[in-house]
C-alpha cells in the first residue's frame, strides 16, 4: 500500500514519479510478478528484487523522468551471466520482465481509488497496457490476471488483483501479539488480533492489525475461517486458554497452525489431548512449540522467530504462492 500512498503525494505534490512493475517472473527470479516501486527523484518505496538490477531501474527512471520521457518501457531481465541478451548483472537464474510506467496527472484518481480501497480492506484491480492505459476497478478482474504479451495489433497487457492473500489470525493481544503484529505487518498479511480480556492496553494500542476483536475462546470456530491463505498463531495469556483456543480450532485445516509455549507446556498439552482422544493425526499439523529456535527471550525477539517461521510455512515447496489479492 505504501507504494501507491507514495505515488499518489507525489503526483498531489508536483513530483514527477514512475512506477516500476514487475509484470512476469519465472525460475529463482528475485523480482516476482507484482513486485512494485514508486520512485520519485529524491524518494522511493517498495521493490521490484533488489540488488544491482533493481538500482539499475532506479537510475533508468530516474534519468527518464529528467529528460521527460512520457512512454512505457518494457524490458526483460535474465538472471544469468551466460544470456546472450538483457542480462540483468545478477546470477541467481530465473528472470523477470518489468515495465516503466512514467506516472501522469491523469492517474491520479486511478492511484487513489487503488490506495483507498487498499487500505480498507477492498478487493480491487488494475490493468495495464503497452500504450499506458491504466484501468482501476473493484471486486474481481474483468480478465484473468497475469501478464499477456503484444499480439499484433494489440499490445501487451497486465492485470492485477489488488490487496492480501494471506491473513494472519492472532490469539492473544499481548506484548508477544503487539511485537509479532508489528513484524506480520510488514509481510503482506491482512492481520486480524483477537482476545478474550476486555480493556486489554496491548489490544487497544496496537496501531498494525486490520483488525481488533475481544471474543470468546470458545467460540473461535466460530470467528476464524479456514482455509489454504489461512494463517493462525495462539499465544494466549496461558495454558488454560491456550488449549481451549486449540480444541476449538484442530479441526479446521489451515495453511499454518502454530501454538506459543515451552516443550515442557506443549508436551503436557499434547498429553491431555491424547488422553482426551485426540489422534496423532490430527494433531499433526499443529507448530509447536512455534518459532525457529534461536534461544528467543524478550517479546521482539520471539516475534522475530515466529515471523520466520510463518515465512518458512507460506514459501514452503508445494505452499500456494499465487499472486497476492
Amino acid at each position: 500500500m505504501l507504494v501507491w500512498q507514495h505515488a499518489v503525494a507525489c503526483l498531489r505534490a508536483g513530483i514527477p514519479a514512475t512506477l516500476l512493475l514487475v509484470v512476469s517472473s519465472s525460475g529463482s527470479s528475485p523480482g516476482r510478478q507484482g513486485f512494485k516501486m514508486s520512485v520519485a527523484p529524491g524518494s522511493m518505496v517498495g521493490s521490484i528484487g533488489g540488488g544491482i538490477m533493481e538500482h539499475k531501474f532506479v537510475e533508468l527512471a530516474r534519468s527518464r523522468m529528467a529528460e521527460q520521457q512520457p512512454e512505457v518501457l518494457i524490458r526483460e531481465q535474465i538472471h544469468r551471466s551466460e544470456a546472450p541478451h538483457d542480462r540483468s548483472g545478477m546470477i541467481c537464474s530465473g528472470q523477470q520482465t518489468v515495465v516503466l510506467l512514467p506516472l501522469q496527472p491523469t492517474y491520479l484518481p486511478a492511484l487513489r481509488q487503488i490506495a483507498h480501497a487498499l487500505q480498507h480492506d477492498e478487493r480491487a484491480w488494475l490493468q495495464l497496457t503497452g500504450s499506458g492505459e491504466l484501468q482501476v476497478g473493484n471486486g474481481v478482474p474483468p480478465l484473468p490476471a497475469g501478464f499477456q504479451p503484444a499480439q499484433d495489433p494489440y499490445p501487451w497487457r497486465y492485470t492485477e488483483a489488488l490487496g492480501f492473500r494471506d491473513q494472519l489470525v492472532i490469539v492473544g493481544g499481548g506484548h508477544v501479539g503487539l511485537a509479532l503484529s508489528q513484524l506480520a505487518a510488514t509481510l503482506d498479511f491482512r492481520l486480524v488480533v483477537l482476545d478474550d480480556r476486555a480493556g486489554l492496553n496491548t489490544l487497544q494500542l496496537n496501531p498494525y492489525a486490520h483488525e481488533k476483536r475481544t471474543v470468546e475462546y470458545q467460540n473461535l470456530a466460530q470467528e476464524i475461517a479456514e482455509g489454504p491463505h489461512q494463517y493462525v498463531v495462539i499465544m494466549t495469556v496461558g495454558y488454560r486458554t491456550d488449549a481451549v483456543a486449540l480444541r476449538q480450532l484442530l479441526a479446521k485445516r489451515f495453511a499454518y497452525l502454530g501454538l506459543m509455549g515451552s516443550e515442557a507446556k506443549i508436551a503436557q498439552l499434547r498429553q491431555d489431548l491424547y488422553a482426551e482422544g485426540y489422534t496423532a493425526e490430527q494433531l499433526a499439523h499443529l507448530h509447536a512449540p512455534i518459532g525457529i529456535p534461536i534461544h528467543s527471550r524478550t517479546p521482539p525477539e520471539i516475534a522475530v522467530s515466529v515471523a520466520a517461521e510463518l515465512i518458512r510455512a507460506r514459501n514452503a515447496p508445494g505452499a500456494d504462492t499465487s499472486p497476492q489479492r
